[in-house]
């Protein structure tokens, strides 16, 4: 086929079949990104997806040069045989609604387009960029579910024990907490896991643009984030309960709700960048580092 030729020849299939490619996949992703952004985005535990698009973008752009240099075409045959079933998946998705499988569907579809146009050496070296851009992909419900709840129970045991040893009147019940005349559930967005998603996000990429040479010491800071996205969400929590027990109820479920979740989302960010900090001695001896002889 004259198609497969093309693409077989490199760069002379690349620019004349790109227009047209170009065309195609505005035509498919620019549907999926609106219900993207009205679906998932608009919802806590997709806010990182637009943050996620935007810098994984930036990175495959920044090495776009060594992409178009280092290019081999894979087999084709190969990518169509992932790119067919993708796409008969990404229409059963948009027809019914099923937001995860259409989205994932598309996530392979570019994987297999890349492939055929590019080649599995380049896709070996952009292996961040495309493993960081399945944080974009909309979780479904029950698995969500599944993670909040022993979130949930460990979040409200911590704040109880911390408020308790504080002298505050505070009592836990499963997930709901009372204090004084209040009572407060430890609702989905105060449990963890959307933090977590947002904060592995944004910390691999952080870790990924500072410390990608050593991948022992990236791996370090990879596993402290599950601990640092429960702790940011154990002083939210904490926090919303101190301004119900001082300002009312109304105060802590209205706009101190979400500003109290911006803070304690940056303050994580934060403690990322001192334990970073705290622990570039440790880098440097995983790295190989030294430091220079003095003169």
């Amino acid at each position: 086929m004259q198609v497969a030729a093309d693409v077989r020849t490199g760069v002379v299939g690349w620019l004349r079949l790109s227009p047209l490619l170009v065309l195609a996949l505005l035509l498919v992703t620019l549907p999926t990104l609106y219900s993207m952004a009205t679906q998932s985005w608009t919802r806590e535990e997709g806010v990182h997806g637009p943050i996620v698009l935007a810098t994984a973008a930036w990175l495959i752009w920044r090495r776009w040069d060594e992409i178009r240099a280092e290019a081999v075409p894979g087999n084709i045959w190969l990518s169509f045989a992932v790119l067919l079933p993708s796409a008969a998946l990404y229409a059963f998705g948009r027809a019914y609604g099923f937001l995860l499988i259409e989205v994932g569907a598309l996530y392979l579809a570019l994987i297999a387009i890349a492939y055929a146009f590019a080649g599995w050496r380049v896709l070996r070296k952009l292996w961040f960029p495309i493993l960081y851009l399945g944080f974009a992909i909309p979780l479904p419900g029950w698995l969500l579910d599944s993670f909040t709840l022993p979130l949930k129970y460990l979040v409200s045991d911590v704040v109880t024990r911390i408020m308790s040893a504080l002298g505050y009147p505070i009592v836990q019940v499963g997930v709901t907490l009372y204090i004084a005349q209040y009572q407060l559930l430890v609702e989905d967005a105060c449990a963890g896991l959307n933090s977590i998603i947002s904060l592995t996000a944004v910390g691999l990429f952080y870790i990924y643009l500072l410390h990608n040479a050593s991948w022992r010491y990236a791996l370090i800071l990879m596993l402290l984030l599950l601990p640092i996205a429960i702790a940011a969400n154990v002083i939210r929590v904490i926090i919303l309960v101190l301004i119900t027990y001082y300002l009312g109820d109304e105060m802590a479920q209205g706009y101190l709700h979400d500003t109290a979740g911006i803070v304690t989302f940056v303050a994580a960010l934060l403690l990322i960048f001192v334990i970073d900090g705290l622990l570039t001695p440790l880098r440097r001896a995983l790295s190989g580092e030294s430091r220079a002889p003095a003169a």
